[in-house]
């Protein structure tokens, strides 16, 4: 009884961080809200006896996956600061309407 109320609310706690990964805006951000996500995934495995699942998850969910969209988004960074460093002017200026405010 304890443990299918304990399923159900990690379950829910499932669906709103995941619900939450989908419209954080910010890619740094939402490598922190993944990893929670991961981490929620983790123990919702182990609620369901599947600790060999939980543990891959953890560890690839939890830290893996986020920590690459974190270098990979401090890399883009680096490039475009470089490339307006080196030509003087704003990169996101030639960039189409649309993708101006996703820079900004």
């Amino acid at each position: 009884m304890i443990a299918d109320v304990l399923v159900g609310v990690l379950l829910v706690a499932t669906a709103v961080t995941g619900t939450a990964v989908a419209l954080t805006r910010d890619p740094t951000r939402q490598a922190l809200v993944l990893s929670a996500y991961g981490l929620v995934l983790g123990v919702l495995m182990v609620a369901l006896q599947a600790p060999d699942v939980a543990l891959a998850q953890i560890a690839i969910g939890t830290a893996v996956a986020p920590l690459l969209v974190i270098l990979t988004v401090a890399k883009v960074d680096r490039e475009l600061s470089a490339r307006q460093d080196d030509t003087g002017d704003d990169p996101a200026e030639d960039a189409p309407a649309g993708q101006q405010e996703r820079r900004r």
